[in-house]
């Protein structure tokens, strides 16, 4: 089977096999990484994965794991952040609808012509 070199930050060089090797290939390549459990601290070790390294890892048997980032997350986003106090006074407004509903309502409502 594979021997697979990696490092962990607390004990130095490490020796795992492809099983205990996960990899993450995301659609954005500067988001894609691997994660072992150390076997000598039991850390969770978290490193980036280069295109290099995920050719190196999949050939020494890492099977990948595919992701595809949402749209949503790669719009560019302009104006402030959105702060509690907009939360507050937005929760405070969905209180309002019921009464802007039921006025609508009775606008559209038909009416009979006797």
């Amino acid at each position: 089977m594979t021997t697979i070199k990696a490092s962990c930050p607390t004990c130095g060089d490490v020796e795992l096999t492809p099983p205990q090797v996960r990899l993450v290939v995301c659609t954005v390549s500067a988001w894609s990484f691997y994660a072992f459990g150390c076997p000598g601290c039991s850390d969770e070790v978290r490193k980036h994965a280069s295109d290099d390294v995920v050719r190196l890892l999949t050939t020494g048997g890492v099977p990948a794991e595919h992701w595809s980032v949402p749209a949503e997350a790669l719009e560019e986003h302009s104006g402030s952040t959105i702060s509690w106090d907009d939360v507050l006074d937005f929760t405070l407004a969905l209180e309002t609808t019921d009464v802007v509903a039921a006025a609508a309502a009775s606008v559209l409502r038909p009416r009979h012509v006797g």
